[in-house]
């Protein structure tokens, strides 16, 4: 290919000023949406004397829409007429397949063209390179120029050397190399693959080490590359290693390619981790513009295996016990291996501390084992495993939001086998979670497998049911089916749509008789939900786990149940059912199971909010009601994590009252921050006809009549009652409050003390303080970083509002 024909646009300065200014606003805590670290690295070597600004999201933040980019890895500088520059542009952010939306096989088929670039995902350490105004060569890593002092842990120091390493063999300078990539406006992207300087997993000797240039980035905001052939051809001109590289017109033959080579991790006689693919992507609804996009293939095995073996090595040197779940009768047999060598040569647990010695203490394991990488990824399924015998004493744990199929698909699996269940909703009472583990358990005793019917949408709740099951009973298995969350608005959707349809037919949730109260438990449910991560505690206390779909229809994952234990466990289902069986059973489970006991959930609310309620449940659909009073609604997940954030760390006499409301589930499940009430409509007139006229003109269905950003500043408590103060961030001062303080309540010690019992608590704390004899104390959270909130005008008073919120956790702890 020609490289004279390579993509090429100049850098616009108003569009860089825009974007700098947007990242600027990004670094500030009070910025919504999205986090931006800002780090400024003077360039070593640049006449001119120049720096660079590197910014840096948080790796979760880029699946948010509405980011001012996307690139991972981004540096801006000034030019001579002081306009801001590009000076380097990674790629946009691309994820694995399923692991968003977009790249769900059915979406990528949908919105995507070729032709399709494959290449081969090496295992290294990102470097980008760049020339500058001023005649530098810039060479840097994801986040930092390095520093050529600091040469044995740099990476972007070790990429440098290598530079200078390939242009010395080709004959060319440093200076040549800056003037080819700055007259292209472009961003050389390489892997730094040298086992010599890091070891990661997989393996580059002397003959293999180096750069490999893998992308060419024009640096403009939007995401613009070179298509593969061009970026091997500057590859070839400039001294880099080529990656592998394989071309496709259709993605089906796309997809069958790499299901194929992902059955062995293995690529042309080499382990791989995987496969990153180029194409177009429609960017209007009509497919006539398509921009470049990535996704990635990552292969599980054997690269999965060989982490786990680093992992469990480095459990052992220091003392730990290493913790596995796969591959467990090779990966006992390595760590046999791994025990003796560290014996017999100390001098290998420090180096393997420092990533050397990872891949050949591996490879001579495999090589006395006489097998490849990809026989022992297969050797359980060939030789047989620990798991291959058992066929009782599994508890099947849902880890779900209401209306994901998870009791569907447990009634299901009992009408299909004969298992047991037990459902957390039939155990009323105190003591709950212990006696539904009591309950789980007997039941084991008349049952192979036994359904826990619990949502387990928080760690601690999954925490305590393997905690409780493994304390007494050491050979049970626990078995995570996970509804994963990857889509949360089609998952809101689809979850509604089914609760509401099923109406009454449950045991606590009567969607039937109360609407808007069911919809306000969902929303508190999606926000408190906790996705399951194998790799941490508590979810790496399951045996296995078998990820689920809540926006397929309960069949599809009866079936997918069925066929991941019959795969791991072959003696629990010895014949796989026929499908005419399971059509049956889930007709069963949908349409004849009725539930035993139906009860309210618990009104832990006040008299008040009982009967906002009330207004709410009366509300006639046709006729809207007059406007009672106007509040900000704010997450209850983003007030649960200040608090826990406040409290942690100190003394036990100032968490008992938190404790407290904990404890005898005091503590509200919604929260909001109240601006007016119609009591107070003859003292502030002018306020309350702007609200009445607002909440008039509102089409919302679910009461949202605007969003504000609200700043949580501290949490004043006595020993009755708790608030959290905040400040409203209304630039265009829309919205006011006409309380003394505003103020969120958190809970209260019991029904006789009342919520607007803050108001008096708050005015005694501006006019004597805390601390002393006062009996009130304070805890500080972050200052500057805001949530945002949702005005709601409160005639119906529904319990959850509909809000969209892309952000983290709000708060961290400030020392008092």
């Amino acid at each position: 290919m020609d490289l004279s024909k390579a993509p090429y646009c100049e850098q616009d300065p108003q569009q860089n000023s825009q974007l700098v200014r947007s990242l600027n606003d990004g670094t500030n805590k009070a910025s919504r949406g999205f986090k931006v670290k800002k780090t400024t690295f003077k360039i070593t070597g640049s006449p001119d004397g120049l720096s660079v600004d590197s910014w840096r999201f948080q790796d979760w933040d880029y699946k948010k829409p509405n980011l001012p980019t996307y690139a991972r890895g981004l540096f801006t500088t000034k030019n001579r007429h002081n306009d801001h520059e590009i000076a380097v542009r990674g790629y946009d952010k691309f994820f694995n397949v399923g692991e968003v939306f977009d790249t769900k096989w059915e979406n990528i088929r949908r919105k995507t063209r070729g032709p399709y670039e494959l290449t081969l995902k090496e295992n290294g350490c990102i470097i980008f390179i760049s020339g500058l105004e001023d005649g530098t060569l810039l060479v840097c890593s994801k986040h930092s120029t390095g520093d050529r002092s600091d040469v044995e842990v740099s990476h972007a120091s070790a990429g440098e050397r290598w530079v200078d390493k390939q242009l010395a063999t080709i004959g060319k300078t440093r200076e040549e190399f800056a003037r080819e990539l700055r007259g292209r406006n472009v961003t050389a992207v390489a892997e730094l693959c040298d086992d010599d300087f890091e070891e990661h997993i997989l393996a580059y000797g002397p003959d293999k080490a180096g750069l490999y240039l893998h992308g060419i980035n024009v640096n403009i905001p939007e995401f613009m590359t070179y298509p593969s052939g061009l970026v091997q051809k500057f590859a070839d001109e400039w001294g880099f290693r080529k990656v592998g590289l394989q071309v496709f017109d259709d993605i089906d033959t796309v997809k069958n390619f790499l299901e194929e080579v992902a059955e062995s991790g293995a690529h042309e006689g080499r382990d791989v981790e995987g496969f990153v693919i180029r194409c177009g992507l429609a960017s209007d609804v009509g497919q006539t513009k398509y921009i470049d996009w990535f996704f990635k293939y990552k292969f599980e095995e054997p690269y999965l295996m060989y982490r786990q073996w680093r992992e469990c090595t480095k459990a052992l040197i220091a003392g730990k016990p290493p913790k596995f779940k796969k591959h467990t009768k090779i990966t006992e047999d390595y760590l046999l291996y791994a025990r003796q060598r560290l014996a017999k040569d100390p001098k290998l647990a420090k180096l393997y501390n420092q990533n050397h010695g990872i891949i050949s203490l591996r490879d001579d394991f495999l090589a006395h084992k006489n097998l490849k990488g990809s026989d022992a990824a297969n050797f359980e399924n060939v030789f047989g495993n620990d798991t291959s015998s058992v066929s009782d004493n599994v508890v099947l744990v849902p880890i779900a939001t209401i209306g994901c199929g998870k009791t569907t698909v447990g009634i299901a699996l009992t009408q299909l086998f004969g298992w047991g269940i037990i459902q957390n909703d039939n155990i009323q009472g105190k003591g709950r979670p212990a006696r539904m583990v009591e309950a789980v358990l007997s039941s084991l005793m008349e049952h192979p497998v036994v359904i826990a019917d619990r949502n387990n949408s928080e760690r601690r709740e999954r925490e305590q049911i393997i905690k409780d099951v493994l304390m007494q009973h050491k050979n049970a298995r626990l078995v995570a089916l996970n509804f994963a969350h990857g889509n949360i608005d089609e998952v809101r959707r689809v979850t509604r749509e089914r609760v509401l349809k099923r109406g009454d037919n449950h045991q606590t949730i009567q969607a039937a008789s109360d609407e808007n109260k069911v919809i306000g438990i969902m929303e508190n449910f999606i926000h408190r939900f906790q996705p399951c991560d194998p790799e941490s505690s508590p979810d790496y206390g399951f045996d296995f786990v078998i990820d689920l779909d809540p926006a397929q229809g309960s069949r599809v994952n009866v079936e997918k149940v069925v066929i991941e234990l019959r795969k791991k466990y072959p003696l629990l289902i010895p014949d796989m059912p026929s499908a005419e069986d399971m059509d049956m059973a889930v007709k069963h489970a949908i349409e004849d199971y009725k539930p035993s006991i139906k009860h309210q959930i618990p009104d832990r609310t006040s008299k008040r909010d009982q009967k906002r309620q009330e207004i709410q449940q009366s509300h006639d659909p046709k006729k809207k009601k007059s406007l009672e009073y106007m509040s900000i609604s704010v997450p209850a997940k983003e007030v649960n994590v200040a608090l826990e954030s406040a409290f942690k760390g100190v003394g036990a006499a100032t968490q008992r009252f938190y404790k407290q409301l904990q404890q005898t589930r005091r503590i509200q499940p919604l929260f909001h921050v109240t601006l007016m009430h119609k009591a107070s409509a003859k003292q502030y007139p002018e306020l309350w006809q702007r609200y009445t006229t607002l909440e008039a003109e509102s089409q919302s269905v679910d009461n949202k009549v605007g969003e504000c950003e609200v700043m949580l500043e501290r949490v004043v408590f006595d020993d009755r009652i708790m608030a959290i103060v905040v400040r409203l961030l209304d630039q265009e001062d829309t919205w006011t409050c006409v309380n003394k303080v505003a103020h969120i309540t958190v809970g209260t010690r019991d029904d006789s003390v009342k919520p607007k019992e803050s108001n008096d608590l708050l005015t005694r704390w501006l006019d004597v303080g805390s601390g002393g004899n006062t009996g009130i104390d304070r805890m500080m959270v972050s200052q500057g970083e805001g949530v945002i909130g949702v005005l709601e005008e409160e005639a119906l008073v529904k319990q959850s509002k509909y809000w969209e919120y892309w952000w983290d956790a709000i708060v961290c702890v400030m020392q008092r």
